[in-house]
């Protein structure tokens, strides 16, 4: 009898020691396996998201200048009141936005032929907002890097005057993203 319970107590120990072993190794590795493979297909995946959303991004500046911006009307004494990319255009009614697509509601700028008709610029100016405008080219007529807001009317062309802005360039001419 001794010796039979000797046998069962040997063999439960044995058997205990294996089922712990087992567990405490299964554990071990799924723990180490998951892991690793969620840390490295998360590390990856962000990665390719991160340099994705930055290519992608539409806000993102694809170039910088700086130069004059001033304000002017759609009837000053050097204008005929059309746009010069967009002759179609109506803005002797004050309109000074435009729809884009991608950008939605902008304001409307003239540039020299450095930037491409369609051009959307992002710029800072106390005089003209608080926030940063966006704006497309539309028309012609200054020169260098200079920009030039279109404004509803003549007092807010002065509100605007002439000052020095840094403005970066976020798509160059239509569609070119």
């Amino acid at each position: 009898m001794k010796r039979i319970l000797n046998v069962v107590i040997r063999f439960s120990i044995i058997v205990l020691f294996v089922v712990l072993s087992s567990n405490y190794i299964h554990k071990t590795e799924n723990k180490t396996y998951s892991d690793n493979t969620n840390k490295n297909v998360n590390l990856s995946t962000m990665a390719m998201k991160v340099e994705e959303l930055i290519e992608n991004d539409i806000y993102s500046a694809k170039d910088t200048y700086t130069g004059d911006l001033t304000g002017y009307v759609y009837n000053c004494p050097l204008c005929n009141g059309t746009l010069g990319c967009m002759r179609s255009y109506d803005i002797t009614d004050g309109k000074t936005t435009y729809y884009d697509e991608v950008y939605g509601e902008v304001r409307i700028v003239a540039s020299s032929s450095l930037l491409p008709c369609g051009s959307i610029v992002r710029f800072n100016s106390p005089r003209v907002s608080t926030e940063p405008v966006i704006a497309i080219v539309l028309d012609r007529g200054v020169r260098g890097n200079s920009l030039d807001l279109l404004s509803k009317d003549l007092d807010y062309a002065y509100q605007v005057g002439r000052s020095v802005i840094t403005y970066d360039v976020l798509r160059t001419g239509w569609g070119n993203e």
